[in-house]
């Protein structure tokens, strides 16, 4: 089969088509051939030599895809059938004609999403899901602080907050894209923050209240202003560091608050762990896309051997929504 793989760490330049055997699915995994797979930030960590994959997973890049059952490996208790059109969460293994991987990371793809774009969904839905949700604990009426309004992560959790009954606050890098995140997305407070100090025009636009809820992935480099930005007994949840990984912390202003700071990650969850979050997905959220209240959003599709192509327009930042490779 034909899958890209890193040939050192650098820019799109360093990704490469090889030929390969295919993968065997083991005990417990479903094999898939691939129809399309989805660009994520931690795709381009790997390829700089920041984020390898965790032990045991592929080299290969990827760690959403979508696709049909090919076969199975020994004792698949899940009703799969050949054929069945999929969506599954990975560890790494995604950018590649064929992937294997445990049945409890996957999914039927959701009712009303063709197959090419349900590949958008997989890694953003459990991200946000089990960020926002089942850690955080968001609940109607409260305040969320998205950052990163139009990205994958960002379109999703915009979208999943507000059919929560959230206020959503979000923000941007330009004014296009402010415009993006409310006249688009629907978010209630969109916020340049190349232009403003996001904590004090949240507070600004929200009544002189902060966020009960942040979503980071910026990291270091946004920790002070979302301190700032949180709410008494707010949730702040860092899921990225592309802002950096060491900052200081006022632990008096944190206390004061009676807030909490949580750092999550998806990729090196345990099967069980990821199977209870694609679960709560398939429950909570395949039903809000099957009547309208979230739409899957694709900016661009690439073929395979654009796949330099892809990385360059995913580092440009110009989309809104998912970058997707098609197999």
């Amino acid at each position: 089969m034909k899958a890209v793989y890193i040939s050192e760490p650098g820019g799109p330049e360093v990704l490469e088509i090889r030929e390969v055997p295919a993968p065997v699915p083991g005990a417990g995994e479903v094999l898939i051939d691939v129809v399309a797979a989805g660009l994520n930030r931690a795709d381009v960590q790997q390829r700089r030599g920041f984020y390898p994959p965790p032990p045991g997973a592929s080299d290969i890049p990827g760690l959403e895809v979508s696709g049909r059952i090919a076969a199975f490996g020994p004792g698949v208790t899940k009703a799969f059938s050949v054929g069945d059109k999929v969506v599954a969460l990975l560890s790494g293994g995604g950018y590649a004609q064929q992937v294997a991987v445990p049945a409890e990371q996957v999914l039927r793809i959701p009712e009303g999403v063709d197959l090419i774009t349900a590949a958008a969904l997989p890694e953003v839905a459990a991200t946000v899901y089990s960020n926002l949700i089942m850690t955080a604990q968001l609940q109607p009426g409260e305040t969320v602080l998205i950052h990163g309004a139009t990205g994958g992560i960002g379109t999703m959790a915009i979208q999943l907050a507000k059919a929560y009954g959230a206020t959503v606050a979000t923000t941007a890098g330009t004014d296009e894209k402010v415009g993006t995140a409310k006249a688009f997305l629907g978010a209630d407070i969109a916020i340049n923050y190349t232009e403003e100090d996001f904590a004090e025009s949240l507070k600004a636009h929200n009544g002189g209240k902060g966020a009960d809820v942040i979503l980071d992935v910026v990291g270091a480099k946004y920790l002070q202003q979302n301190v700032d930005a949180l709410a008494e007994y707010g949730r702040l949840i860092v899921i990225g560091l592309q802002g950096g990984t060491t900052a200081e912390i006022n632990l008096g202003q944190l206390l004061s608050k009676r807030a909490a700071v949580i750092g999550t990650a998806l990729r090196p969850r345990s099967v069980a762990e990821k199977g209870i979050i694609m679960s709560a997905v398939r429950e909570s959220v395949w039903p809000m896309l099957t009547d309208g209240r979230i739409r899957p959003l694709v900016a661009k599709s690439f073929p395979l051997d654009q796949v330099r192509e892809a990385h360059r327009y995913f580092d440009s930042g110009e989309h809104v929504g998912k970058v997707l490779l098609l197999l």
